[in-house]
């Protein structure tokens, strides 16, 4: 029995870690948030995005980036940290619905303003949730680890169709913080505790980096969550739902990520991925 089979055995020797495991796939591995999305406008959503005007969509990328970006300054830096303090997520649900509203109310422009509220608020929950699973705020591994959440929602459009799941989509950001680090640091980086030893002015840059990287993919949902709000029968009704849904499943992510990165701190990395593939029926090679 080779090294990762026994540890993986320890996960189910623990009830409690085998519990959350399970419940860290089930929320890992749900239906896409496009396919929720699709659901509630009652029309696909690539037909919806390609009804967009051009000019809206040619500034989704870059409103996109700078949301996200800020929201990493504001959300990580303004929270008390407090690890295990339990996460607040229906105030959260609350704050993103209002915001909605207004931006599904006043059309494409209300629309912009709206996007660096509601993802300060979506990180900021996400946040929360890191916090309440024992991570501690201040450290650059969960900054890290927050933005890698925003990367679950969506592939970008050069992805293969195929390569969906956690782990690929996780592996991702690890991909993208490995060449980064090395480039910045000038030396061969490997496992997933990238940020270890890195300068603060070089942290600075690895995060603007990494937002830069995650907005290609968080940017595909928000471009469906526009096209979404701006069919003309839904209206504020929409903004508010969607809000909501979109808070909800980032919260649900960020909890099952968490989830899965505390188990990697006990059990190690290789035993938690062999259990996550085990569980969800995935083959992940």
């Amino acid at each position: 029995m080779n090294e990762m089979t026994v540890l993986s055995s320890d996960i189910r020797n623990h009830d409690q870690d085998w519990t959350d495991l399970q419940r860290a796939v089930a929320l890992l591995e749900a239906p896409t948030l496009t396919a929720r999305m699709a659901s509630i406008v009652g029309v696909p959503l690539e037909f919806a995005v390609n009804r967009l005007p051009v000019s809206v969509s040619k500034r989704m990328h870059g409103a996109v980036q700078a949301a996200l970006s800020k929201a990493t300054q504001t959300a990580l830096w303004s929270m008390d940290n407090v690890p295990n303090k339990a996460a607040s997520t229906r105030w959260h649900k609350l704050a993103a619905a209002t915001s909605g509203a207004v931006g599904g109310a006043f059309g494409f422009t209300a629309l912009f303003i709206e996007l660096p509220v509601s993802t300060t608020i979506m990180m900021r929950a996400v946040a929360d949730v890191a916090r309440s699973e024992g991570f501690d705020l201040t450290e650059m591994s969960t900054r890290q680890a927050c933005l890698e959440v925003f990367a679950l929602g969506g592939n970008s459009p050069s992805d293969d169709a195929s390569e969906t799941g956690y782990y690929l989509a996780r592996g991702f950001t690890t991909d993208v913080m490995r060449h980064l680090s090395a480039e910045l640091a000038g030396r061969i980086v490997a496992g997933r505790d990238l940020t270890l030893g890195v300068a603060p002015k070089e942290a600075g840059k690895l995060l603007a980096k990494l937002v830069e990287k995650v907005a290609a993919r968080f940017g595909v949902v928000v471009t469906e969550k526009f096209a979404a709000q701006a069919v003309p029968i839904l209206g504020a009704a929409a903004g508010a739902t969607l809000n909501t849904m979109f808070t909800d499943y980032y919260q649900d992510m960020a909890r099952g990520h968490f989830i899965v990165r505390r188990l990697e701190r006990k059990y190690g990395e290789a035993a938690v991925h062999l259990a996550y593939t085990q569980l969800s029926g995935r083959l992940l090679g």
